[in-house]
């Protein structure tokens, strides 16, 4: 079997992306079989560059999925320009992460200045950040770095590979600068308050016509009022793709 087709196989059945050193492990025999004896380096030079070909065909204009490097390893994805033509179908399958505003702005802040301390973060933030942490925790969006070696040694910090999987990044360092990073998550958090607020009209004037219809009784009846703070979440959507 050619190497390339291999190794096509092992990216497109990967849940997560497989790295180099997955790869080279995996086709060893087989390419050693075939080409004869070689030194580890000889391998991993034969491999990538295979590698590197297959990635040249993926990102010709007829495909429309990629092979990128993200997290550290080998993914296959939609690539952006079809995201729009999958992003309902993508939707579907896994639904997007939720997150209160407090929350994608400590995200943001670990993002940006990892590794890093709560006490740190909520000076940066001027509000306590110790609530979201456990959260963040829970959605294995970050994790524990090891703490700090200052007096009270706090817990610091980083983000995950869920993270860098969730936003398609083959590392932190591909993060868009932290005013970009503002304007997506206050444009995501305002369509999102401007959706529940209009719910909210529609509930209300719903309950005005029943109020004022001839056929019901009269009704003192307030109709719920709308609070902010208890629907204040954003939507993160996470790059399209077929194989998450």
């Amino acid at each position: 079997m050619n190497l390339k087709a291999k190794l096509e196989a092992i990216v497109y059945a990967a849940e997560t992306p497989v790295t180099l050193e997955q790869i080279v492990h995996l086709v060893q025999e087989s390419v050693v079989a075939e080409h004869g004896q070689m030194d580890d380096a000889g391998l991993k030079s034969r491999v990538r560059a295979a590698l590197e070909e297959l990635v040249a065909e993926y990102g010709t204009a007829e495909r429309g999925i990629e092979i990128r490097q993200v997290a550290g390893g080998y993914r296959m994805s939609t690539k952006p320009e079809q995201h729009d033509m999958v992003r309902a179908f993508a939707k579907s399958l896994k639904p997007p992460i939720r997150l209160s505003l407090p929350a994608l702005e400590t995200l943001a802040v670990i993002a940006y200045k990892q590794p890093v301390t709560v006490p740190e973060i909520s000076e940066i933030r001027g509000v306590d950040s110790g609530g979201v942490i456990a959260t963040l925790l829970d959605r294995k969006l970050i994790t524990t770095a090891g703490r700090k070696a200052v007096i009270g040694r706090p817990i610091l910090y980083k983000t995950t590979k869920e993270f860098l999987m969730r936003f398609g990044l083959k590392d932190v360092h591909e993060l868009p600068s932290m005013e970009e990073f503002e304007t997506l998550v206050a444009e995501s958090f305002q369509s999102d308050m401007l959706a529940v607020d209009s719910a909210a009209t529609e509930v209300v004037a719903e309950q005005s016509q029943s109020v004022s219809s001839p056929e019901s009784p009269a009704s003192t009846a307030q109709a719920p009022t709308h609070n902010p703070e208890e629907n204040s979440s954003a939507e993160i959507e996470t790059p399209a793709s077929t194989r998450e």
